[in-house]
């Protein structure tokens, strides 16, 4: 069996098709932090997926795609856990996930690539590009970066929360995420 799985592996390679990445969730983290009132609040998900699909030196050719549960949101309070999954918020029950599906990658240095796609939350799909740094240790690769997410783009605390003297439209989210099996940058 070992040696079927070793002869497609070699046999897909030849023919140029990028195999996937094997994503390590223990080891990633994505993280948010909003300002309330000017005064920040650091918050994480702890379930979400993530593929990639990457030849780092044809990243033109690559695909990423990432699955967030909105439900598993962690802020500092519990109380602010489930004020978060009402409809004027995350509305989590009716639209449990958030997704990001890739349309672009490009190199933009070493180790450093730009990532273009499609991010739909809450029912709204907006085009980002978002920076990623890549580096590669023990047999892993770690993909880092981070981005403004203006929530009101995407109908995230409307309503009464729309004020934004009250929470702030901009939101720094920032990720780690863990692969095993990239090829080498």
């Amino acid at each position: 069996m070992r040696r079927l799985a070793l002869t497609a592996a070699l046999l897909l390679a030849a023919l140029g098709v990028q195999a996937q990445a094997q994503f390590q969730p223990a080891q990633s983290e994505l993280s948010f932090t909003s300002r309330q009132m000017g005064v920040p609040v650091d918050g994480r998900f702890k379930r979400f997926d993530a593929q990639l699909n990457l030849d780092p030196k044809k990243p033109e050719a690559g695909k990423v795609a990432f699955t967030i549960d909105l439900a598993s949101v962690s802020l500092p309070a519990p109380e602010l856990d489930a004020e978060l999954a009402k409809p004027s918020w995350f509305d989590s029950k009716k639209l449990p996930q958030a997704q990001f599906q890739s349309t672009a990658i490009k190199a933009t240095g070493p180790g450093k690539f730009e990532v273009s796609g499609k991010l739909s939350l809450k029912g709204q799909t907006r085009d980002i590009s978002v920076p990623v740094a890549l580096s590669q240790a023990g047999g892993l690769s770690t993909a880092t970066g981070g981005f403004v997410l203006k929530r009101l783009e995407f109908k995230i605390g409307d309503g009464e929360w729309a004020d934004t003297s009250m929470v702030a439209n901009d939101v720094q989210v920032k990720f780690k995420l863990v692969f095993k099996g990239l090829a080498a940058l």
